[in-house]
């Protein structure tokens, strides 16, 4: 036997690395990284998700009314009447002098909008381009903000992909409980709108003898406390800032040791929360989520700093929950679900069983046909097999990719894809030993003829798995990645692998008969 050359060095690394990093994922061990199942391997949930275009509207004239306020109360002008009605933001400029400034202000300090007055009364509309722009992007912020959320829960490869111009695929693998399952949608379909907003101290007294119509006469609006429905909070409709503001949330404890949720704003925010407790000493100020009432302590001096704290009993898991909704982002626009599905793991284990069925029958039969076509060549073309398979499992575990129905597909198709290198190979040695060349000249000159289709083959396959990979969705990523991975481990095993052991054995080769070896008489 020959000195081990660099090629067959690499292949063992290979053979060694493959089977190291596939043996967690194989005996499903507690430790090392682990191939993980996807939904229709290992069960878990399927939703289709609608999303709410137009709330997103409703969404952003109430952040435009929120900012109108700011900007002209921090340049000393009066104004009454701001309100959202129908598809604007109005109000009254108190003061004739005002308006040129107040104009000017606006046209300035706001985006995406017409402006216009009459003697003071000003309307403010979206454009129709921002009108699209806005609930497109509510879509795509919704795609975003349920990835983040599930990505923050834990989850093991969640699937979420935007679905036609308005729906949103969600497949979240390993969900095995209704409580989980609760859990989840709840996560997903919390919209995280924080708003911080002053009490009417005016006419809080009234509040449970006034009705919604009469608060919104008073620019005001009604809202439950979140523990007790049945206690109600008369708030300015228009909040002092929202969630937009909110740079982190995380979960803390109060003195009682109750989980509770602290959060920052940003630069602006922290101005616009300072400035307004800086004013209102002595007034409540309310933390609102999703239109319920956390919290409206009293402001006992300004706040600065741009911090806060919300408190509300929580568990927890609750507190958990929320600060991982408002970290990923208030929903722009509220998501309701239009199919749901839970499969489960019993059907998943199913699918496994039958998948390996196919894929040891399809190993089995490709193994006998090389060795009864090729005799020893094929073995080592056998070899080359294992170790690639082992190869895919090993990448495929490192990186934590998720192996669907169709990615065990995509294996089984590997494994007569993988020999189909050596079959090329082996059969431009044939040809060559039966023209009477030398068998070391053979090898070498199958291996460097057959290398051109072998590579522009492979080539072209791992493109078109690359452009499925980056354009599908979930299931055809699984095919496209164990194709990928497949590819080019074929490659390292089926050429490089194999060309170094026939160069390791070529004494041994050239002693015995070429039947035995290449499925010929020589």
């Amino acid at each position: 036997m020959r000195r081990l050359n660099y090629r067959v060095v690499i292949f063992l690394f290979a053979a060694i690395f493959s089977i190291v990093f596939s043996i967690p994922s194989l005996t499903q061990s507690e430790h090392g990284k682990k191939i993980t199942l996807g939904l229709d391997l290992q069960g878990g949930l399927h939703m289709l998700l609608g999303v709410k275009t137009d709330e997103a509207i409703k969404s952003r004239l109430k952040s435009i009314a929120g900012s109108v306020k700011y900007i002209l109360d921090d340049n000393d002008i009066v104004i009454d009447e701001l309100e959202v009605k129908g598809d604007a933001v109005r109000f009254k400029a108190l003061d004739e002098d005002d308006i040129p400034k107040v104009s000017e202000l606006l046209q300035k300090e706001l985006t995406g909008v017409e402006i216009t007055h009459d003697k003071g009364d000003f309307t403010i509309r979206l454009t129709p381009k921002e009108i699209a722009r806005t609930k497109k992007q509510a879509i795509d912020q919704a795609v975003d903000t349920i990835r983040n959320r599930l990505d923050q829960f834990g989850l093991a490869e969640p699937t979420v992909a935007k679905q036609g111009q308005d729906k949103i695929l969600v497949e979240v693998p390993g969900v095995k409980t209704p409580a989980d399952e609760q859990r989840i949608r709840k996560l997903i379909a919390r919209a995280a709108h924080l708003q911080l907003m002053a009490v009417d101290e005016d006419r809080v007294a009234r509040v449970y003898s006034m009705s919604p119509a009469e608060a919104r006469k008073y620019g005001d609006v009604i809202l439950p406390d979140v523990k007790n429905p049945k206690k109600k909070y008369l708030l300015k409709a228009i909040p002092i800032l929202d969630g937009s503001m909110l740079t982190d949330a995380k979960v803390g404890f109060d003195r009682n040791n109750q989980p509770v949720i602290n959060f920052k704003l940003n630069g602006e925010g922290a101005r616009i929360f300072g400035d307004f407790s800086g004013k209102n000493v002595g007034k409540r100020m309310a933390i609102v989520l999703d239109n319920k009432v956390y919290s409206a302590p009293v402001i006992r001096e300004r706040i600065g700093g741009g911090s806060g704290q919300i408190s509300g009993n929580f568990t927890l898991n609750e507190a958990n929950d929320i600060a991982i909704a408002l970290r990923s982002g208030a929903l722009l626009a509220p998501v309701f679900v239009m199919e749901k599905r839970s499969v489960g793991p019993s059907l998943g284990a199913d699918s496994i069983r039958q998948s390996t069925i196919a894929l040891i029958l399809g190993f089995v039969m490709v193994v006998l046909f090389m060795i009864l076509y090729y005799g020893l060549a094929g073995v080592i073309a056998d070899v080359a097999l294992v170790v690639n398979l082992f190869l895919i499992l090993a990448v495929m575990a490192l990186f934590g990719a998720t192996l669907t129905l169709p990615g065990m597909a995509g294996i089984v198709l590997t494994v007569g894809m993988a020999v189909d290198a050596n079959v090329i190979i082996n059969e431009r040695i044939r040809e060559l030993l039966r023209e009477g060349v030398s068998v070391p000249k053979a090898i070498e000159e199958g291996y460097a003829n057959a290398f051109t289709a072998i590579w522009d083959a492979n080539i072209t396959t791992l493109i078109s798995a690359v452009v499925l990979y980056a354009y599908g969705t979930g299931p055809i990523k699984g095919f496209a990645l164990t194709m990928s991975i497949g590819i080019l481990a074929s490659m390292l095993t089926a050429i490089l692998g194999t060309h170094g052991i026939y160069q390791a054995l070529l004494d041994k080769i050239r002693r015995e008969r070429l039947n035995l070896w290449f499925g010929i008489k020589g």
